[in-house]
């Protein structure tokens, strides 16, 4: 007999605080109905508290939430009158301030009025989850466990899932599957340790950074500029980072590790340094209060000098040498450069990653299950491209473990504890293989994890020294694209150029892969094996007959393009678009024409051309044009003005939730939570589609159009927007276009024309923006700065 399946109908969020009410938010974008709880307020409405925070939502950026309605979900309660309404969530998640006794209070409320198999987890970043558990009845510690999301909850991939004695493992395993499937995380099981294995890890490199800072004498700003993108860092780097997650609440972190970590080596680090605190005193808290390592006057940055306690001009950068060093890719030299130069900044950054390497080593053991999980912590949690494990493993994990251990015993290093003996093994090659990650308390490797929730992961997040060799078997490559089977019937194809951009070979290595598809397959998806996925034409490609003016050849490759398009809408087969990351110009238009779009949340989808002089000239004009046929109840040129508007404003979408709402993707079109379920979901809908008897649309089909009158229409509002300087001219002349083409020309209004005839006048209004100077400068300035040019 198959188990129970494990259902989440409602969750109860307990703290409508910054975290409680993103994680609320977060839920409702998974269609996870919600009630968020705080204390009733003192008087008017008793859910103001609540309804303050739920209103606030809207107003964040990035948006917590991938929708404009999911808000409306969140249900506001406040404990005196609604704690009735616990009874029917399966998932009640307490995000309450940092207080132990607040939290023991708090559970002797809820308790007795949760379901009997309510599971009751806690959102703490660091409290003892035994301790927390010992204030419950003896009947819930089963159901309860630490679920640490990570700020901002709907953008940060980690979630720790942290037991405490006595926790169900059942109870875990479905919690683990609805973090995983339903919302989307990246899921690591931590040990019961303060602050457990993201912050205890990425806190400690934030206060090695600090102290290697003034040991070495480097400013703040010139730290940032070295230790952010440079290292595979997020920009934030160190002290913006800081600034971001508040001085307070970085600072409360470190306390933690100061109270409860008393016989850590490095406890002497676990302190806020004087000038930190003074900027805390003082409300200087970051980014919420504007003002904190860093401070904004008008356009000019400024940031703290640690020394005089006084802002100064920020916005020095790491030495030209030491940079080159940082561009070295062997990762070994990189090390040995940095170790072995006297500049400041080089021995700085050695230093910061020697501390790192010895901390994770010697702790290893006590906080994390294997180094798998503290380096997916890490990426996961704080940004990081490779994880600490990672980065030593590729650098020679023997050499770099002897320079760790010389620098220990010269007394360079910020503890004096030795480097355990597993380190230092002599036929150590690293931490993590083919067969597992490395248990340093077990002294074993470690498999990954055999939930079901994961063989929805065709393509799982790895570490280095896993296999990682090519998905499935190769069926047909060139320069252009991979397309590959996994023995399923079901072809995928994936782009091989940079960001993915589409190029001549790109849309020739798709017409094979439709040949190919049609004659041995049951469907095709294009999915790529990271993100984005694509961010448009590859205007590179186009360069060599542009310089030459050979017009002619690039209106082969636009009409080339168009028929791409096409042919994934009429393709015998069916077609799927599995999108992530940015899905711009000529990579929306390929997803809008194929059957079924399955996209990521985090899919950021626009028709962006005009950013480059330029219109949809792939088919989206065209695509927008029948959907606005579609839609109309009798008056063409209502249903176009949304779509015109987004096409001319370069619109883009910041989820598929909304690119749904824009109308780049279907109300059908499928929104998936985590991405690295997106091939598993797009394959089963291609083979449900082929399953279903799938024939294509019936091609040739007419459709009705707003005609002149319907572009003068359109104009008229233009014009306002010229005059009040909202526009520029050649705004104006791009805008335009845009509306002749998608109202179907010199026609009538109603006139019944065929997709054929607007992709001719797509085409042809492309290739006039093409030859205007003004058009020529905004893509030779985006070519050059990759920024787009407003002339």
């Amino acid at each position: 007999m198959s188990q129970t399946k494990f259902i989440v109908r409602k969750v109860a969020v307990l703290g409508a605080g910054v975290m409680g009410a993103q994680i609320a938010a977060h839920l409702v974008n998974a269609k996870v109905p919600t009630v968020l709880f705080d204390l009733p307020a003192k008087e008017g409405n008793k859910n103001a508290i609540a309804l303050k925070a739920i209103e606030g939502l809207k107003k964040l950026k990035p948006s917590p939430l991938s929708n404009k309605d999911a808000v409306n979900f969140i249900q506001p309660a406040n404990y005196e009158d609604h704690l009735h309404l616990l009874k029917d969530c399966d998932l009640v998640i307490e995000a309450i301030a940092e207080r132990m006794d607040w939290k023991a209070d708090l559970y002797a409320k809820v308790g007795p009025h949760l379901g009997e198999n309510t599971i009751f987890a806690t959102n703490t970043s660091g409290l003892s989850i035994n301790q927390l558990a010992d204030s419950l009845p003896a009947a819930l510690k089963p159901r309860f466990c630490g679920v640490h999301f990570f700020n901002p909850p709907r953008y940060m991939h980690l979630v720790e899932i942290i037991p405490c004695v006595g926790s169900d493992a059942g109870i875990l395993d479905n919690l683990e599957r609805f973090l995983v499937s339903t919302l989307g995380k990246g899921v690591i099981r931590a040990k019961d340790t303060p602050n457990f294995v993201a912050n205890r890890i990425g806190v400690f490199s934030m206060l090695a950074t600090i102290a290697n800072a003034e040991k070495f004498g480097i400013r703040f700003d010139i730290v940032d500029d070295l230790t952010g993108p440079r290292l595979g860092r997020p920009k934030s780097a160190t002290f913006r980072t800081a600034d971001v997650v508040g001085l307070d609440t970085f600072s409360h972190v470190v306390k933690t590790m100061q109270d409860t970590l008393p016989q850590d080596p490095w406890h002497a680090l676990f302190q806020s340094p004087q000038w930190l605190q003074k900027l805390i005193a003082d409300g200087a808290l970051g980014a919420k209060t504007k003002r904190g390592i860093y401070k904004k006057e008008g356009k000019l940055m400024f940031v703290i000098d640690p020394a005089t306690g006084e802002y100064v001009g920020a916005g020095q950068k790491g030495d030209d040498a030491v940079k080159e060093i940082l561009k070295i890719a062997n990762p070994g030299e990189k090390f040995k450069k940095l170790r072995e130069s006297e500049h400041p900044q080089a021995q700085f950054l050695w230093a910061c990653f020697r501390d790192v390497f010895h901390y994770i080593a010697f702790h290893l053991g006590d906080i994390a299950n294997c180094a798998r999980d503290v380096d997916f912590a890490i990426r996961w949690g704080f940004g990081w491209s490779a994880g600490p494990f990672e980065t030593w493993q590729s650098a020679g994990w023997k050499q770099v473990a002897e320079w760790v251990d010389a620098d220990v015993k010269a007394g360079k290093s910020l503890a004096a504890a030795n480097l355990p003996a597993w380190a230092l093994e002599a036929d150590r090659a690293g931490v993590h293989f083919v067969d597992g990650s490395f248990d340093a308390a077990a002294g074993k490797l470690v498999g990954r994890s055999t939930l079901d929730v994961y063989a929805r992961q065709l393509a799982p997040a790895k570490v280095l020294g896993e296999a990682d060799g090519l998905l499935g078997e190769t069926v047909f490559e060139n320069d252009g694209v991979r397309a590959f089977t996994t023995g399923d019937d079901v072809l995928v194809v994936s782009f091989k150029s940079k960001a993915h951009a589409i190029g001549p070979d790109v849309i020739d290595g798709v017409h094979a892969a439709l040949d190919i598809a049609e004659a041995r397959f049951k469907g095709l998806v294009i999915w790529q094996t990271e993100e984005p996925f694509s961010v448009g034409a590859d205007l590179q490609s186009m360069l060599p007959a542009f310089m030459m003016g050979d017009w002619d050849a690039i209106d082969t490759m636009v009409r080339r393009f168009q028929e791409t398009s096409m042919r994934l809408r009429y393709s015998q087969i069916p077609t799927v678009a599995a999108t992530q990351g940015y899905v711009f110009g000529g990579g929306c238009e390929f997803a809008m024409h194929c059957d079924k779009v399955v996209a990521a949340l985090e899919s950021y989808v626009g028709l962006v051309e005009v950013g480059v002089g330029l219109l949809p000239g792939g088919g989206g004009c065209k695509e927008f044009a029948v959907r606005a046929a579609r839609e109309a109840k009798g008056d063409v040129l209502a249903a176009l003005k949304d779509y015109f508007m987004a096409i001319a404003t370069a619109k883009v979408a910041t989820s598929a939730h909304e690119a749904q709402e824009i109308g780049f993707f279907r109300a059908t079109d499928n929104v998936v939570f985590n991405t690295y379920e997106l091939l598993h979901v797009a394959k089963q809908q291609a083979l449900s589609m082929y399953e279903s008897g799938y024939r294509p649309p019936m091609a040739g089909g007419k459709f009705a159009v707003a005609g002149r009158a319907g572009a003068a229409s359109i104009k008229g509002q233009l014009v306002n927007m010229l005059e009040g300087n909202f526009i520029s001219k050649h705004d104006f002349t791009i805008a335009g276009l845009i509306a002749d083409v998608m109202s179907g020309g010199d026609v009538e209004q109603g006139t019944l024309v065929n997709e054929q005839w607007i992709l001719d006048l797509e085409r042809k209004a492309f290739m006039t923006l093409l030859k205007s100077s003004k058009t020529q400068d905004r893509i030779a300035n985006m070519l050059t700065t990759g920024k787009p040019l407003r002339n």
